[in-house]
């Protein structure tokens, strides 16, 4: 019968092999699940049961591929503290090739001259131009050195600074891994969802954005009326091109979360996948 099949009995066993490794992933994974949601303020608002088969999946079955995964959110939400607190559960030591971040902020495009001439940051909000729209971003040009990285390629992102709105295109030196993981305001827009293999979503009050939004905007040199004016639209444009993903996001996370749980629940993830015996 095997054989009919085209399959040896290696093939056979080795199959049969990985499905058993598959079902103790997925069953590990949902008992950290089913914790998380006993928890006060959970990690996991909403996740796929095909998102976690998916994962188990690759994790056995497709090794040596790389594995993009796109997180979004509002402005302030709390994007980059979940992937920063992610890589601290991933990795452990400073092994090269195992992750590498993207982060859609440094793809603003150089916006300086437009500053200069409008003479502040309140001027020129005035003039109705905006930083919340992903016509202010880059999205071309990081799609494509995603897309690099999947390939195995090394690209060089560029760095944004947001105080003289200055776009550096020699920035930081990436290299492809294992794991690629992307964040910002955009990364789950059409045009770039696309080739996310895992699309998750951090939610977060409105109440709590504002209040994490106007600090960080203090330390940017936007104070007064200038961050009154970009706050009326990072909430308007929000509305049009970020909390519509939610709906298609894998994962839904709980941007309320304090880092320390993060980390905790992110490294029990990791370690039950390092930790299955192949």
């Amino acid at each position: 019968m095997i054989s009919d099949l085209g399959l040896t009995n290696y093939d056979f066993y080795s199959n049969r092999r990985d499905m058993e490794i598959i079902s103790n992933i997925v069953d590990s994974l949902k008992k950290i699940l089913e914790e998380d949601k006993k928890e006060e303020q959970p990690l996991f608002l909403k996740i796929s049961d095909k998102l976690i088969m998916n994962i188990a999946r690759k994790v056995v079955q497709e090794k040596k591929k790389t594995f993009l995964i796109g997180i979004t959110g509002e402005s302030a939400s709390g994007k980059t503290v979940f992937v920063d607190n992610t890589i601290s559960a991933c990795v452990k030591d400073n092994t090269q090739g195992i992750y590498t971040v993207i982060r859609c902020d440094d793809y603003y495009k150089d916006t300086s001259k437009e500053l200069k001439e409008a003479g502040s940051y309140e001027e020129l909000f005035k003039t109705g131009f905006s930083f919340d729209t992903p016509d202010a971003i880059d999205l071309d040009l990081m799609k494509s050195h995603l897309v690099a990285l999947k390939e195995g390629l090394t690209i060089r992102s560029p760095r944004y600074d947001f105080v003289t709105c200055e776009s550096h295109p020699n920035g930081d030196e990436k290299k492809p891994a294992k794991v690629i993981l992307t964040e910002g305001l955009y990364v789950l827009n059409e045009g770039v969802r696309d080739i996310m293999d895992v699309k998750v979503y951090v939610f977060t009050p409105l109440e709590v954005i504002k209040e994490r939004w106007y600090k960080r905007a203090k330390q940017r040199g936007k104070e007064g009326t200038a961050a009154d004016l970009q706050f009326a639209d990072v909430n308007r444009t929000a509305q049009q091109y970020i909390r519509p993903t939610y709906e298609i996001a894998d994962a839904v996370i709980n941007g309320l979360v304090s880092q320390k749980y993060i980390q905790q629940i992110t490294d029990k993830i990791f370690k039950t996948l390092r930790d299955i015996e192949y």
